[in-house]
């Protein structure tokens, strides 16, 4: 399909911003074209009129740009590359470069429904992995494993069912893996983070919403970032079908599955002796 209006979307360092809202007007106001930036910051729209218009470009976290354009006769034109500014008041991201997750200041917490009625809470333990801070951020990468069986609900007997292969089967998968294959801005301290989570023997793709918290030197002599993320699962999507009904139908654990995750992460490749 032959483009309409065209731009180039990128910061002022020079870095493509994908995702950015190419939003197109007419002289009366009216709407006639709306597009995304994709991967490398380029925005089309469909072929227009020709005529005067105006395009108003906006992005999370950096501030709307308007400009005229001009369509030609062809129907095509061109707005060229355009460059967008931080909003202000925006977060101050980490420094580029890998960063490496502390188990003892990070937590996985799984909550899924008890008979309908209540809640129970799992707490892995035994998280790691390495983030790598990239500019621009989208495109950042983050690989993080979770030992299984440091599962922890408070109680005994509950946590070795969880362990077992009615569920989470640790001695046959013993780690739950996430590889992320995307990043994008959706405030001016959140962002979507794609990727694939490897559990129970499945890989699927999942979508986290992910919150910044800032970054800092630490007591040890160290510099870290923060990090909290949230995500819903179906467990039923990685094959753990127990299903124990009690009470005229009632599932005795939901198969639906709420996951809270913060994170602290020390910048460079290894964790430092405390």
């Amino acid at each position: 399909m032959s483009s309409g209006l065209h731009a180039q979307i990128q910061t002022a360092e020079g870095w493509a911003v994908s995702g950015a809202v190419l939003t197109v007007t007419d002289m009366t106001g009216q709407q006639v074209a709306r597009a995304e930036s994709d991967a490398k910051g380029v925005v089309d729209t469909p072929p227009l009129p020709p005529g005067l218009y105006t395009a108003v470009l906006t992005a999370a976290g950096y501030n709307p740009v308007a400009r005229t354009a001009q369509i030609g006769s062809d129907g095509t034109g061109s707005l060229g590359e355009i460059p967008l500014a931080p909003m202000a008041g925006s977060v101050e991201l980490p420094p580029a470069g890998p960063w490496t997750i502390d188990p003892v200041h990070s937590t996985v917490v799984a909550t899924a429904r008890h008979l309908g009625i209540a809640s129970i809470r799992a707490r892995f333990s035994e998280v790691s992995g390495r983030i790598v801070v990239s500019r621009p951020v989208e495109q950042s990468s983050v690989h993080a494993e979770i030992k299984a069986a440091s599962l922890d609900s408070g109680i005994k007997m509950r946590d070795d069912h969880l362990r077992s292969p009615d569920f989470l089967d640790v001695e046959s998968y013993p780690t739950i893996a996430f590889e992320s294959t995307g990043l994008r801005q959706r405030g001016t301290d959140s962002w979507k983070l794609a990727g694939y989570l490897t559990l129970h023997g499945q890989r699927r793709e999942v979508e986290l919403d992910l919150t910044y918290g800032g970054w800092g030197p630490d007591p040890w002599g160290g510099v870290r970032a923060a990090f909290h993320a949230e995500t819903q699962l179906h467990r039923n999507d990685f094959a753990i079908n127990y299903n124990a009904m009690v009470r005229a139908g009632v599932a005795a654990i939901g198969t639906t599955v709420k996951v809270e995750i913060d994170v602290e992460a020390v910048q460079g490749e290894s964790l430092p002796q405390m």
